[in-house]
């Protein structure tokens, strides 16, 4: 098997997961009226975009995939938008989400954005700023998954919305950052691929 139908395999199998975990997520997020579950479920859904166009763009040239990268970089705002909408929902109704399905659903959601992330370190250098933005999300994602965690420890003691609360703003900044990763990648390369291009 050639490094790219390894890469393609990987994708395919990340992005088949992310949807997967997202129906999962989204259902409980809404149920219990949790706003970091609701954010990262969002989140698995745009993993799940952002591997599909990946996979899509492998065979193009660094150009084209450098673009795809840049329009990945706001792709990986989704969740900040996602997180204010539920934020503005949890003002009006304060109401603590339920602690132990909160630490259930992010321990699950730790345990596939893991995978991902193994799945995809070994190729994070392949392709550019298209693996990267993959691999940079779920790394991102387990990170966040583990504060979600916290949270849910910590409303069941406190009987507080705030620490769900914080924890989704939490979500929301890391992918903003993971955001201008990519589009400092992406642009490099699309500025690296300009200067071959010039006689």
């Amino acid at each position: 098997m050639t490094r790219e139908e390894g890469l393609g395999r990987a994708i395919r199998l990340v992005a088949a997961l992310n949807l997967a975990y997202f129906g999962v997520e989204f259902a409980v997020a809404l149920h219990i009226g949790s706003v970091s579950l609701l954010a990262d479920s969002i989140d698995f859904l745009e993993d799940a975009a952002v591997n599909f166009l990946i996979l899509v763009a492998l065979g193009w040239s660094a150009r084209r995939r450098a673009r795809v990268g840049m329009a990945l970089a706001g792709v990986l705002l989704a969740p900040a938008l996602a997180f204010l909408w539920a934020l503005w929902r949890k003002y009006a109704d304060p109401v603590p989400p339920e602690a132990l399905r909160l630490t259930l659903t992010g321990a699950g959601a730790l345990a596939v954005n893991l995978c991902c992330a193994f799945v995809l370190a070994r190729f994070r250098h392949h392709s550019g700023s298209l693996t990267k933005a993959a691999f940079l999300s779920a790394r991102n994602d387990a990170l966040a998954n583990i504060a979600i965690i916290a949270a849910g420890a910590a409303t069941l003691f406190t009987r507080s919305p705030w620490p769900d609360v914080v924890v989704g703003l939490g979500v929301a900044c890391m992918n903003i950052d993971a955001a201008k990763a990519v589009w400092t990648a992406a642009r490099g390369e699309h500025e690296a691929e300009q200067n071959q291009a010039e006689p």
